[in-house]
């Protein structure tokens, strides 16, 4: 009869119960790893690379003050600088893919499909010399040039390297009438503001930057201390440009807003604005750029505080008919669209709940496979409980019915083991505990048999006698 308490059998149990436990931990770290790697994934910052230049100018000092700030906040979107040698770099790292984001004027020829996120307006600043007083003299000299039309025949000192400001002087002298070609124009960098303000070959400045930009508030100052106040030029076909390139507008340079103690100007002056741009590729996830244009506008007054110009910052045109339309990850922040957490992640949600009941399903079966020889072991072990019975009826010595008893025992604990391990359910157990019953019944009326047999063994012995 086969011996059922073997320690070698609840050995290889122990073995196969600590082993499956061994494999849940290692399914539950998996879990765990794949979903601290989804939060991470979900949660990490985004890193938006912007191209901006050229190096020590109002947009790129604007741009480095707005990704330390983000950095310093602990943002959801984070910049990675990439200084150029100005927009026209800018621009074609952006077209190579180089860059995810770039800061680019609005009168060059910008990629197909960049769209805008938030806008800085530039000026331009004309001015002339007025010249020192004399030694002595309290009265201020007469300015040679007095507005735009005395240009001709005179050299203009341009502020900025780029190619794009002395196209944009040729535009407004021709719109006014002056034949470009009569005007010379020399180019200066923004470090060179000492130089330029003491070229006496120089007739007349412009810059062009924000209102409140240091650059063009430090060149009117070096001008002014070597060569006289100055005299700013009204650009007075301003509007007629504005309307016949939509890239330019109309705007009025207030009065005193380079200095108030000498105003400069002192009265209103009128110019042309052009938008310097922070453009996105349209493929560029709208989530994204949302959080980004979310962050620079909540920030922009702090970022204010430190850099004037950043309070010039604005929002794009959301309107269709935009010469550069909107992002629609900024538009969905300006007009109010952005989709809640549950909006954008519904669909992710629902796929990891599906693949949750999967596995539940999934570790279900594995669990009923993995235990499959304990299920047959119990249901031998039941049918051999109920052979027990039939032969228990039928021993003919005690020592035979205390052997079935401990077989008995024997399968009564690894029932109870299976039932431990999950492989057998409460109603399984039911019918292991009315078998055993069953059969100690049959054990005890085969006691009793036995016994009133053994007692009439000596009578029978006696009456033989």
């Amino acid at each position: 009869m086969t011996d059922y308490n073997d320690n070698s059998v609840r050995s290889r149990r122990r073995r196969k119960r600590k082993s499956y436990a061994l494999l849940i931990l290692a399914a539950g770290l998996l879990a765990f790893g794949v979903a601290a790697g989804t939060l991470y994934y979900v949660l990490r910052p985004t890193m938006l690379r912007i191209a901006v230049g050229p190096a020590g100018s109002d947009d790129q000092k604007l741009v480095q003050l707005m990704a330390q700030t983000f950095a310093r906040e602990g943002s959801s979107v984070r910049l990675a600088l990439i200084t150029t040698e100005g927009t026209t770099e800018s621009i074609a790292l952006f077209t190579d893919g180089k860059a995810d984001l770039a800061v680019a004027r609005g009168d060059l020829n910008l990629p197909t499909n960049a769209e805008s996120v938030a806008i800085l307006r530039n000026v331009v600043v004309l001015w002339a010399p007025s010249g020192l007083p004399a030694k002595g003299s309290k009265k201020q000299p007469t300015p040679k040039i007095k507005s735009l039309d005395e240009l001709a025949g005179h050299r203009v000192g341009v502020i900025g390297r780029t190619q794009a400001n002395v196209t944009l002087l040729r535009g407004i002298l021709k719109e006014s009438g002056i034949n470009p070609d009569k005007v010379t124009i020399s180019q200066f960098a923004t470090n060179q503001l000492g130089e330029i303000a003491k070229d006496q070959s120089v007739d007349a400045f412009m810059a062009v930057g924000p209102l409140k930009s240091k650059i063009t508030v430090d060149a009117i100052a070096a001008t002014a201390a070597a060569r006289g106040e100055p005299k700013f030029l009204p650009i007075d076909v301003a509007d007629a440009i504005a309307k016949k390139n939509p890239i330019y507008e109309s705007e009025e340079i207030p009065a005193s807003i380079f200095g108030s103690s000498p105003q400069r100007p002192e009265d209103k002056v009128d110019t042309v604005a052009v938008n310097h741009l922070i453009i996105a590729p349209k493929s560029l996830s709208d989530t994204a750029v949302a959080a980004f244009a979310r962050q620079l506008f909540t920030n922009r007054q702090q970022l204010a505080r430190e850099l004037p110009t950043a309070s010039q910052i604005e929002k794009p045109d959301t309107e269709k008919d935009a010469a550069l339309p909107a992002h629609a990850g900024a538009a969905a922040y300006i007009d109010g669209n952005e989709r809640t957490f549950l909006e954008k992640y519904t669909d992710y949600i629902w796929f990891a709940v599906l693949i949750l009941s999967g596995l539940g399903s999934a570790g279900a079966w594995f669990k009923h496979y993995w235990n499959r020889n304990e299920r047959d072991q119990y249901t031998a072990h039941r049918d051999h409980l109920l052979e027990l019975i039939s032969r228990a009826r039928k021993v003919e010595t005690p020592e035979e019915l205390a052997e079935m008893q401990a077989a008995a025992d024997g399968m009564l604990r690894e029932a109870l083991d299976c039932y431990d391990d999950g492989t057998v359910e409460e109603g399984d157990l039911s019918v292991i505990a009315l078998a055993l019953e069953q059969f100690h019944h049959a054990v005890a009326d085969r006691r009793a048999v036995l016994a009133t047999s053994q007692a009439d063994m000596p009578r029978m012995r006696a009456g033989q006698a």
